[in-house]
């Protein structure tokens, strides 16, 4: 999206066909609809489409900001701390800071989520590393060092990795 900050009391709106699009190789891709700088700090918003099965993100916490989800279609499973949740059509999670979480589509089903973090972090820098990744232009470990400028902070889990082994990843 080419919009800068709105002014104060002014609506930022997105049409259908101005978010970036980003392609995945495992299918499916992320729609950057707005980054902090164009609401003032209060909210990074992005719609995440994920293919059959296919992770969308490993593993980690946000020290600085909630990030929530929206099921649009589809059914995804996500990791909080060390449980397993399942959601589909209609379902709206808000992870809060610090808790450990990651997600994916669900095996059998497509995912498609608006996937929100507030206070706003810009993140579409983070988004466009991570599809290099995805495409093997980029080395997963290049993720390590813009940990704190993205607010993403990496974890393992043994109960994310037992739950979604031999799935395809979005990272």
């Amino acid at each position: 999206m080419t919009s800068t900050s709105q002014p104060t009391g002014s609506a930022l709106l997105v049409r259908g066909g101005e978010a970036e699009l980003l392609g995945l190789p495992s299918g499916g891709g992320f729609g950057l609809l707005t980054d902090s700088e164009e609401t003032g700090a209060a909210l990074s918003a992005s719609r995440l489409t994920l293919a059959d099965g296919a992770d969308g993100a490993q593993p980690h916490r946000h020290l600085l900001s909630s990030e929530f989800f929206y099921v649009l279609d589809g059914a995804a499973e996500f990791l909080l701390g060390d449980e397993i949740q399942s959601l589909g059509k209609g379902d709206f999670l808000v992870i809060p800071p610090g808790l450990p979480h990651a997600f994916g589509a669900v095996r059998g089903s497509g995912a498609d989520l608006l996937v929100g973090i507030t206070p706003g972090v810009q993140r579409f820098g983070y988004f466009r590393m991570l599809q290099r990744v995805a495409e093997g232009r980029d080395r997963p470990e290049s993720l390590i060092p813009v940990q704190e400028r993205y607010d993403v902070h990496f974890l393992d889990s043994v109960t994310w990795q037992s739950a979604r082994k031999g799935r395809p990843s979005a990272e």
